[in-house]
């Protein structure tokens, strides 16, 4: 700890004489080229067409290596784009600048530097310095360069570090932003209409899960942080707009985990006329489209698992999925008392009130969902846990409805939209009495999206799927903390 403070004190001492020398933080500063800009536009040339050619350049950026030899001494930069040598001497600077350079500059601070490019004898692209300005003196000392910032609280609490000292989780995060850019462009190009919908909900709705509370006070109203955005965007298509999509965050109070943080981001759309076939077609398009433009490639690799994402999935019903992966034929799934049975032998438990289509969903997540390695699409949900889902014509028990799973997690969760405005408010119906019953995430009767639907939802297809996830899989990353800049953390 003393010596931490002694770092601290002589840096403030640094900084006072700095700013007794500029009078103020520098911000007249203005660079001309990125370091990646430099690299590409002179990569081909040697040191002697870089010395005949004597392009000048501008450069800005924060010393990640500094190395004192004399009258001479090389430094590095990182920009946003990468980093940059640079050459600083006392004979093109002079003695005062030099000295003010051996002084007062440290690892970490920000600096800007005017020169031409030149290449070493090495053969290292730098930038011969002609003049120098240092714009923040920074107080604190970097993490050691070698190790950088290992330590996970530390990058997930002070990401800023994270990224001055990880290209990894800089790159992380640049393939984040591609990601959804890539979105709205295939979307785009689709027809589909982007929209925003509100995120502070009177009625929680959309999907079944714990919301947060808040009060609006002049209002004096009890309000929701959005679960999901679903019961808006169909309003939506009721009103004319057939394609609509919502890049949109959502929160549910639950736990957190590698694969679950209570923000999180989700793409959500809509389409009239198409049904949950047709959006598991479109969803292979898409990803398809994202592992060719941001990975150059359909196949990748998660976390050891070899994936081929230009096949399509395999396709099996939520059934069919049970009796494969446990002991359990046709038609035990069906049967009540069996499947308690079961959940009671995995010391699960088995709500009274559950019934059959519940008891399957548990016994899936438990048993089932985990071992679905290969990309697998399971279909026909039970209408018990489907409330706003379309029931199937061969079968009213279930629905037309999928979830995406891939490396054992549910990627997307799309389905035939339930239009039918009576069998709607059943549902919820059904679902307020699961809430009175002590089930938190049941849903609350949304009679204003009855109404809506009393004026007509034309045959749509919906689709919510989630970015942080998609995320993790395309940057091989095993925790969702590691593709959220911010993520949730318990307090120190």
């Amino acid at each position: 700890m003393s010596e931490e403070r002694d770092l601290l004190a002589n840096r403030r001492a640094k900084m006072e004489k700095w700013q007794a020398q500029v009078g103020t933080y520098v911000n007249n500063f203005r660079r001309q080229h990125l370091a990646a800009d430099l690299h590409e536009a002179y990569q081909h040339a040697d040191k002697a067409e870089l010395e005949r050619l004597g392009e000048s350049t501008a450069v800005c950026g924060r010393v990640m290596l500094r190395r004192v030899m004399g009258k001479a001494s090389f430094i590095t930069i990182q920009d946003a784009s990468g980093q940059i040598q640079c050459y600083l001497s006392k004979g093109d600077l002079g003695d005062a600048a030099y000295a003010g350079f051996n002084e007062l500059w440290d690892i970490g601070d920000i600096v800007g530097i005017t020169g031409v490019m030149m290449r070493t004898n090495k053969g290292e692209l730098t930038v011969q310095a002609k003049e120098i300005t240092l714009l923040n003196k920074t107080l604190r000392p970097l993490p050691e360069k070698f190790h950088g910032v290992t330590d996970q609280e530390i990058r997930y609490r002070q990401r800023y570090l994270d990224l001055i000292m990880n290209d990894t989780s800089r790159q992380v995060f640049r393939t984040r932003s591609q990601v959804v850019a890539r979105m709205r462009t295939f979307f785009d190009e689709r027809g589909y209409l982007e929209v925003e919908t509100p995120m502070m909900h009177s009625i929680p709705g959309g999907a079944t899960a714990r919301p947060f509370v808040t009060h609006h006070n002049a209002l004096d109203m009890q309000l929701y942080l959005r679960i999901a955005p679903e019961l808006f965007l169909k309003r939506l298509v009721v009103g004319g707009f057939e394609r609509v999509y919502e890049i949109n965050r959502n929160f549910r109070n639950e736990g957190l985990s590698t694969r679950h943080n209570p923000e999180f981001t989700m793409l959500e759309f809509y389409q009239a006329y198409a049904d949950y076939k047709d959006l598991m077609a479109l969803t292979d398009e898409l990803l398809q489209a994202l592992c060719e433009d941001i990975l150059g490639s359909a196949q990748l690799t998660y976390q050891g698992l070899e994936l081929d994402i230009s096949q399509p999935p395999q396709r099996m019903t939520m059934a069919e999925a049970i009796c494969h992966y446990t002991q359990l034929q046709a038609p035990q799934v069906e049967d009540e008392d069996v499947l308690r049975e079961q959940l009671t032998k995995m010391n699960l438990k088995a709500e009274a009130s559950w019934g059959i289509g519940k008891l399957q969903l548990e016994l899936f997540e438990a048993e089932v969902e985990e071992r679905l390695a290969q990309p697998t699409y399971i279909t026909e949900y039970p209408a018990e846990v489907s409330p706003l889902a379309r029931r199937s014509d061969h079968n009213d028990a279930v629905t037309d409805r999928f979830e995406l799973f891939i490396g054992g997690r549910e990627y997307a969760n799309g389905f035939s939209e339930l239009n039918d405005p009576i069998d709607q408010a059943e549902r919820f119906a059904a679902q307020v009495a699961l809430k009175s019953g002590g089930d938190d995430e049941a849903m609350h009767f949304d009679q204003d999206y009855v109404d809506a639907l009393e004026y007509g939802l034309p045959p749509t297809a919906g689709e919510g799927l989630g970015i942080d996830r998609l995320v993790m899989l395309l940057t091989d990353t095993p925790s969702i903390r590691d593709v959220l800049l911010f993520p949730l953390m318990r307090p120190l």
